[in-house]
Formats: structure tokens, C-alpha cells, sequence
């Protein structure tokens, strides 16, 4: 029963730790966030940190990992289907609702892209963005229909962070913009719309 408690507790500890880094992360960028002042924070001692984390960059890798997990599970699920209007549109809507799942971790990779190019999660996060990309779009159309089916990823990519600038039901303006990038996808392909 103790052995439990205390798996429970470490995994608490570690979440604790995730959230207040991002957190962290967010408000004062990577560089600027030290272990030291996540452990003071947590009123915990840096070694309890190491406990669970071999550094700054080995938390941000766990948080991004833990986040992006539903992305991951959208390109595995679109490289078993066939390519057509139908599951494009699919694949927005589930990126759609992964990016409102983890709207803190997008905005730290966005607002913290010219230091994570070099580090493990930038370029793993480019990957899926890639391979989302290549499941949208289909070398055999013309430049312009490719380049619409990549237009509706980036425009609900980076739409989401306008959202909170545009009056309204929050609700009302994620499926607006889900809306605006399933035309875009759907006028690449006049022939299944």
C-alpha cells in the first residue's frame, strides 16, 4: 500500500514540476526560467528536481511529450487513411482539438521558436508539423490547391492565438475558424465538395 502512496506521490511531484515550468516557460521564456527558481516555487530543493528531471530541457521535452501525445496519435491515424476531402478535413478537426488541449504549450513554442530550434522538442515538433502538412496536401494537384491544404493547417495553427483578441463566445470562434480552414481544404478538391 505504501509503494502506492509513494509512485502516486512522485507523480504528482513530477506533473507539479511540468506545470509550473511551463507556466514559467510562458510568462518568462525558456532561457530566462531557471531550475532554481521552479523549485522555489515549488518549496522544493533543486536536487528533488533532479529527482525527477535531468534538466531544464528534459522537463520541457517530458511536458512537450505528454501534450503533443494527441498530435502524434492524428499522424498515425492519417497515415492509415486514404487521402481525400473526407479525412483531411478529419485531420483538422482533430488537430483542432488537440491545439485547444494544450494551448500553453503552443504558445511557449511559438514565443520561444528562435531558442528551440536547437533543442530536442523544436525539432520534434517540426517533425509532426511536417507530417501533418504532407498528409494535407498531395503532389499530384496543382501549387495552388497544395499550397491551400497548407494554408488551413497554418491559418488553424496560428488562428488559435488570435482568438482571444476577437470578441465573442469562445466556443463560436474555435468552430469559425475550424469552418474557414475546412473551405480552404474543401476548395482544393471541387470535386469531393
Amino acid at each position: 500500500m505504501a509503494g502506492k502512496g509513494t509512485k502516486k506521490e512522485r507523480g504528482d511531484t513530477r506533473r507539479r514540476i511540468q506545470d509550473v515550468a511551463l507556466e514559467l516557460f510562458v510568462r518568462n521564456g525558456y532561457e530566462k526560467t531557471s531550475l532554481r527558481e521552479i523549485a522555489e516555487i515549488l518549496e522544493v530543493s533543486k536536487p528533488a528536481i533532479y529527482y525527477h528531471f535531468k534538466s531544464k530541457e528534459d522537463i520541457l521535452l517530458s511536458i512537450f511529450q505528454d501534450l503533443s501525445r494527441p498530435v502524434d496519435d492524428i499522424i498515425s491515424w492519417g497515415r492509415q487513411q486514404p487521402r481525400n476531402l473526407e479525412t483531411k478535413q478529419e485531420i483538422l478537426r482533430r488537430y483542432s482539438a488537440a491545439l485547444e488541449a494544450s494551448v500553453p504549450l503552443v504558445r511557449f513554442l511559438r514565443e520561444n521558436e528562435a531558442t528551440l530550434r536547437d533543442l530536442k522538442v523544436g525539432k520534434e515538433f517540426g517533425q509532426q508539423m511536417t507530417s501533418i502538412g504532407e498528409m494535407l496536401t498531395d503532389s499530384d494537384t496543382s501549387l495552388t490547391d497544395q499550397l491551400r491544404c497548407m494554408s488551413a493547417l497554418l491559418t488553424l495553427h496560428f488562428g488559435t492565438f488570435a482568438l482571444p483578441n476577437i470578441p465573442g463566445d469562445a466556443q463560436e470562434k474555435r468552430s469559425a475558424l475550424l469552418e474557414i480552414t475546412m473551405e480552404m481544404v474543401a476548395a482544393a478538391h471541387p470535386e469531393e465538395a
